[in-house]
């Protein structure tokens, strides 16, 4: 049986909860915890969103030692090299980068076709692996996508480079039971999933 690990987005997703903003020196202290909590892996932030993410990052990511530092970050090249500037010094960083892979999202958010989010995706992995010597990639909303693609977009990220593959249900659209299929049909159906880690993200 494979090793299961944490991975606390609390710094990142969790701030975007009404009344969840948190000072630097807050988000350190936290961070501190976690490590001491045994945590595999802190999502420390997104850099790219403001000056005072990018330093909690970068703080985060110079401080913590004894676990992995991940940073999320959008598709375009700026934010990629943004957001690998405030996680280089992790002692092991990991590059997140993430787009939605369900029709309604990118027809409507994205105004892209599948073949060119997948296309997308492919080339922000590259880039992203270019840098960081670890990076997950994440299908968002992924429990509103048809699964055939799904599976297409991560097997083209697995072989861009990505090391971790995230199946994220974004809205929190499925229950416990519906989500553990998803996974099973990812699992089952993503030519080199055996090569790399999997990660859930649910709500």
């Amino acid at each position: 049986m494979g090793r299961v690990m944490i991975f606390d987005s609390t710094l990142r997703d969790g701030e975007q909860a009404a009344g969840g903003g948190l000072t630097i020196e807050e988000k350190l202290e936290i961070a501190r915890q976690l490590e001491r909590l045994g945590v595999g892996i802190i999502e420390a932030g997104f850099p790219f969103t403001s000056p005072g993410d990018f330093a909690a990052v970068e703080l985060i990511a110079r401080e913590i030692r004894d676990c992995q530092i991940a940073a999320l970050s959008g598709i375009k090249l700026e934010q990629l090299n943004a957001t690998w500037e405030a996680l280089k010094d992790a002692e092991a960083p990991l590059l997140h980068t993430v787009i939605s892979t369900s029709d309604v999202h990118l027809e409507r958010q994205l105004r892209m076709s599948r073949e060119e989010a997948l296309e997308t995706a492919v080339q922000a992995v590259k880039h992203a692996r270019k840098m960081a010597p670890e990076v997950e990639f994440s299908a968002m909303d992924a429990t509103r996508s048809d699964r055939d693609y799904v599976c297409q977009v991560f097997a083209a990220a697995i072989e861009a480079g990505a090391t971790v593959i995230n199946i994220a249900d974004t809205l929190g659209y499925e229950q416990p039971g519906e989500f553990g299929g998803l996974v099973q049909y990812v699992m089952e159906h993503t030519p080199g999933v055996e090569k790399v880690r999997v990660s859930v993200h649910c709500h």
